[in-house]
């Protein structure tokens, strides 16, 4: 054998040897990875092909008073698309994208098929794996996606990615917005959503994931599964026919007066429950009003003439005035420290009785009851004030109070013309809803109950916790100064300042307010050295037995009407007028019961089970019924009453002369007509004659008596 083949096998001899020791530590290292470290690759490799995910739970609903949705979640979709999915094939990709970007553009009616196909083709060729496509795709628009081509491949070969989200829906739009208000993912809270968000939004689950050939993750059912749990529902006091009616009314006068804001509140006298709350304020970028701050509880202002209840209270309080007693009010100007106050009269008033003080709304004779009363210790009208819990937030169901602002004697604040003008509303600050909590105070016999927004929570039907009523002060004052203090608030509306408002079948009693806005360094005027004003109107009806307080407040007016009484007084008139015609308990005590014998109903037509219901009600004798009506005329024949039928067709204008407007508006809105109202009562009049057939969005007109 020559050298060479030896040298030959010697090196084949060592390669082979090489080989074998080189294949033993192989194995010698798979044996250690399996036995040794087995458990920690296994646990390691369970770890990459696993996950736990986060379940969102379902928000809870807010509910009006009768269960109505007020704000709920609503699910949307959001279209991602992974041009690099496994399935997903060049070829399969250009075979269908003319007609997928065709299909899409015929969706969405945004691009145009060309647009989609640019689009979609360079995002392919980037490779994107998470590629967003769409925004707020609702359900039916999903469902038609994926039967699109390319989509209808799923995930993995289409690469279509459908991620549920959900946004906040209100479906009254901007009734009573901002007092619903929101919680944003960045954790800004506002209104009923930030309050009570610990309650509405619920707990998250957990789901294992198991990941699958083509990167697509199956839910593993391995008992460690947590549910999400739904939040709960909250229920709200409030009605929602009421705060549509405070919407519209408060929204029809800051238009007619060019105001910049205002608020209305509707409570509940017994109960505190707030059933309406409209705050609109004039938005510049988008020209209308909207619901924007909650100017009833958020902000504090100089209340005016309102705050002339509190001044009435704590001197006939203190005992130094009687309502019959007589107070010189002059022509209507006093000085204080060389500074002049006066009346909005002209002229003034001269001598007149502490009621007419208050009716008139005088300036000059509340500053003079106020400084005979408390100028020697100016403590005891401040502590006065304090005993109303003016000088304290109410404590409300939801964030965002006003700080109220009461001065005291101590303050460095403190001059010799604070007492007379704090005593006609001025250098004092409170919100809207503190002076209408103390004007419910006086309806509701003397008792100040909390304002309340949520009535009770619920967890799938069932309620869980209620919030009941609460009393702030069972008593604000002595009987007789109760007593005194209602004369007072009914005469303004019988004789004064808002005799305007005095002229409907149930009773007013309440308080004008006209105040001039502080400007800071302009004082009481604007930049441009222009007054402005603060117009409002606060009561109770009906007088004799109140069931509702409201307060309105309208801020900044600007077509050269500016009072009280013709600003606000009649968005409370309307506010009210609505609930008197809708409240049967109300309407019965002004109604006589022996009127009602024998007589023909006001209301002579209408639904045939209301009208017998009113028979029981109000006692009606001689009423001949037929249970087999639906709608009824009431006759008068012999000295009874009789109920024949009322028929309509839907193809021709009804006749709802004589109808009430509830069954006039359910019998019209049936017919597919848009309805517009006039006054209140009964129909009297309507637009279009009965019988001439019904065009397609037709309006009509009716005059209400």
């Amino acid at each position: 054998m020559s050298e060479a083949k030896k040298d030959i096998l010697i090196r084949i001899g060592l390669l082979y040897i090489g080989m074998v020791v080189f294949s033993i530590i192989i194995l010698g290292r798979v044996l250690y990875l399996q036995i040794i470290e087995g458990s920690y690759w296994k646990s390691k490799a369970y770890q990459i092909s696993q996950k736990n995910i986060i379940i969102p739970p379902m928000r809870g609903n807010i509910l009006s008073s009768d269960g109505k949705i007020l704000a709920t979640s609503v699910p949307y979709y959001e279209i991602r698309l992974d041009f690099r999915a496994e399935g997903l094939k060049k070829d399969t990709f250009y075979k269908h994208i003319d007609s997928l970007s065709f299909y899409l553009a015929q969706l969405f009616a945004d691009k145009t098929a060309s647009e989609y196909k640019k689009e979609l083709t360079h995002a392919f060729k980037k490779g994107y794996r998470y590629y967003l496509l769409k925004r707020k795709v609702d359900y039916p628009q999903l469902k038609k996606l994926k039967t699109f081509p390319l989509f209808r491949m799923g995930p993995n070969k289409g690469g279509f990615i459908a991620v549920q989200l959900y946004y906040r829906a209100k479906p009254f739009g901007q009734l009573a917005s901002r007092t619903l208000g929101y919680a944003s993912a960045d954790r800004v809270v506002v209104g009923i959503e930030g309050a009570f968000d610990s309650y509405l939004r619920g707990k998250e689950g957990v789901q294992m994931m198991q990941r699958l050939a083509g990167n697509i993750w199956m839910p593993i059912n391995n008992g460690n599964t947590i549910e999400p749990k739904d939040g709960l529902d909250v229920v709200t006091t409030i009605d929602v026919n009421l705060q549509d009616v405070a919407h519209h009314s408060l929204l029809t006068h800051l238009k007619q007066h060019g105001a910049k804001y205002g608020c209305a509140i509707v409570m509940e006298t017994q109960t505190g429950h707030i059933k309406a709350i409209a705050n609109l304020e004039y938005d510049t970028a988008k020209q209308d009003y909207i619901e924007k701050f909650n100017y009833a509880i958020g902000e504090s202002v100089e209340p005016g003439s309102t705050f002339k209840l509190v001044t009435m209270l704590a001197a006939l309080e203190e005992g130094c005035i009687k309502i019959t007693d007589t107070i010189n009010t002059g022509n209507g100007v006093v000085t204080y420290y060389g500074a002049k106050m006066k009346d909005a009269h002209e002229g003034g008033l001269g001598k007149i009785s502490v009621a007419d003080v208050f009716a008139y709304s005088s300036n000059v004779g509340t500053s003079k009851i106020a400084t005979s009363c408390f100028a020697r210790d100016p403590k005891v009208f401040v502590q006065r004030i304090y005993s109303l819990h003016l000088n304290e937030k109410l404590g409300l169901q939801i964030k965002g109070e006003g700080t109220p602002i009461i001065k005291d004697p101590s303050d460095t604040s403190w001059s010799g013309l604070t007492l007379p003008w704090m005593s006609i509303g001025y250098e004092v600050k409170v919100t809207p809803m503190q002076i209408l909590t103390l004007y419910n105070a006086v309806a509701n016999n003397g008792k100040m109950v909390k304002p309340l927004l949520i009535k009770e929570l619920r967890y799938r039907g069932s309620v869980t916790k209620e919030f009941e009523p609460v009393v702030i002060s069972p008593a604000i004052c002595s009987e007789q100064t109760l007593k005194s203090l209602k004369i007072m608030l009914e005469r303004v509306v019988e004789k004064g300042t808002a005799k305007n408002l005095n002229h409907s079948p149930y009773k007013i009693a309440g308080k004008t307010g006209t105040a001039q806005i502080a400007r800071g360094k302009h004082g009481y005027k604007d930049e441009n050295a222009v007054k402005t004003y603060r117009a409002s109107f606060v009561g109770y009806f009906p007088a004799d037995n109140p069931k509702y307080s409201i307060i309105v407040v309208v801020n900044s007016p600007s077509n050269s009407v500016y009072y009280g009484n013709l600003v606000a007084g009649p968005i409370f008139k309307e506010i009210a007028d609505k609930i008197y015609a809708t409240h049967v308990d109300i309407q019965k005590d002004y109604v006589a019961a022996d009127s009602l014998q024998n007589k023909l109903p006001v209301i002579k037509k209408g639904y045939a089970k209301d009208i017998m219901a009113l028979k029981k009600y109000f006692r009606l004798q001689n009423v001949i019924e037929n249970p087999s009506l639906r709608w009824a005329v009431a006759h008068a024949n012999d000295k009874k009453i009789i109920l024949k039928s009322f028929n309509y067709s839907k193809k021709y204008v009804p006749d709802v002369v004589g109808m009430g407007l509830r069954d006039a508006m359910h019998i019209l809105g049936n017919a597919g007509m848009e309805v517009r109202i006039v006054g209140r009562g009964k129909v009297v009049k309507q637009s279009l004659p009965a019988g001439t057939q019904i065009e397609k969005g037709a309006i009509i007109y009716l005059e209400l008596s």
